[in-house]
């Protein structure tokens, strides 16, 4: 058994759900679990879905409900030349379940809210990349994923009850043959409500069912060649990374590179399940191994960019020394505003961090943090994160740079800077 994962830009289209088809004519897997994202940017849109709901402008809302059906009849269209194929009225069915279930909601939470009506984009999809296969011949069973993994209730970013979803798995998913089902979903334990697993959780999800299927291997499918040791659209003359071992690859997805999710590499770690990541244009090419071996090939410096992030000085209001008491409030605040901390630095009486404010919390906490410390803050900054790193390569990186703070160790330098 195999797990294949297919992500939003392999599927973005008509021509792309057929190219998914041919990959998996190529590599010719009997025995596969296929994990789909939702197509293209859907999730974009059903965030503004979201957002507008939540505004009370409906007008606004069901403009970007008709986009969202609009889109996906295209690829329908571009997929089904018989308008009364079944899958037309599947689709449909997904639509209306969303529609009744705007129409009749009554909670203004907004993380519940966003996990109900974002799981419809992979809801949709699925539905459509099964059909299409078993249209072309290529047999599947369909699979709804909340049936399988089981969650506590923290909406956004649901934490797995593994007991419970390998049991389900273990049960529902058979070992021959071919299974799609969703990324990025799971439900709660206690009412069955749709629950998510963060962001670019569907690599998340290949790994669940990789761990729970004891698979042979996980292959993440994207439009890069493979790990390369910078992102493309800010760094020039990348290089493609061979092997990487599971260690360096939780460092670098926990400094943020984004081809892999921070929370896939865990799961495969502990039973040593390979992780390959290839590219869909070019299904025969190598790719990148993640597995036991050496630390990386090639040995090369690594780089990473976070942008957007909020950068906190803090300093107590009576010179008094930043210890753990004053530390600990400042962690607790953190973390009940939502922030998501990716670099902190102290000294004697100051205290500076670097946070993801993907909550939009930031004038609460700040407002907060205000009672007890002084308190500066630049918005907008970026986090470059640089591992295995040389002297004239920072020296390079920062110059001409606003560098507002500097942190490095053995392997690993990082610079906040306000670009």
């Amino acid at each position: 058994m195999k797990i294949f994962k297919f992500g939003g830009a392999s599927i973005k289209d008509a021509d792309g759900v057929k190219n998914v088809s041919e990959v998996l004519k190529i590599t010719n897997q009997k025995n596969l679990v296929i994990v789909v994202s939702a197509m293209g940017k859907t999730t974009n849109l059903l965030e503004k879905v979201v957002a507008e709901y939540l505004n009370d402008n409906r007008n606004k809302c069901k403009e970007f409900v008709s986009e969202f059906k609009e889109y996906h009849l295209e690829i329908l269209e571009g997929l089904f030349e018989n308008r009364n194929h079944p899958v037309y009225e599947d689709v449909s069915k997904l639509f209306g379940k969303m529609a009744s279930f705007l129409d009749v909601n009554k909670s203004k939470n907004h993380a519940f809210l966003y996990d109900q009506v974002v799981s419809f984009g992979e809801l949709v999809s699925s539905t459509i990349v099964s059909a299409y296969l078993s249209e072309i011949g290529l047999k599947n069973e369909f699979l709804d994923v909340r049936k399988c993994i089981k969650t506590d209730a923290n909406y956004r970013d649901a934490s797995v009850d593994w007991e419970a979803t390998q049991k389900k798995i273990q049960k529902k998913v058979s070992a021959n043959g071919i299974t799609i089902t969703q990324g990025f979903l799971g439900s709660e334990t206690t009412n069955n409500f749709t629950t998510t697993l963060g962001r670019e959780g569907s690599d998340y999800t290949a790994a669940i069912f990789a761990y729970c299927l004891n698979a042979e291997s996980v292959t993440i499918w994207k439009d890069v060649p493979g790990v390369l040791n910078a992102d493309p659209r800010y760094f020039t003359q990348t290089m493609l990374l061979n092997h990487i071992s599971y260690r360096e690859a939780i460092e670098l997805a926990f400094y943020g590179a984004s081809v892999i999710h921070p929370k896939t590499l865990q799961p495969l770690q502990r039973k040593e399940i390979p992780l390959f990541v290839k590219s869909f244009l070019n299904p025969t090419a190598p790719g990148t191994c993640v597995g036991k071996g050496v630390t990386l090939d090639p040995q090369t410096s690594c780089f990473i960019l976070k942008k957007d992030l909020v950068l906190i000085s803090l300093s107590s209001l009576d010179f008094s020394f930043m210890m753990e008491d004053n530390i600990g409030d400042v962690f607790k605040w953190l973390h009940k505003h939502k922030m998501k901390v990716e670099m902190i630095q102290n000294s004697a009486i100051s205290f500076s961090v670097c946070v993801n404010d993907k909550f939009n919390n930031l004038e609460a906490l700040l407002a907060k943090l205000r009672e007890k410390f002084s308190v500066k803050w630049n918005e907008n900054v970026t986090l470059y994160t640089i591992r295995h790193f040389n002297t004239a390569e920072i020296k390079a990186l920062a110059e001409n740079k606003n560098v507002l703070l500097k942190q490095e160790s053995k392997e690993t330098v990082q610079l906040v800077i306000k670009e």
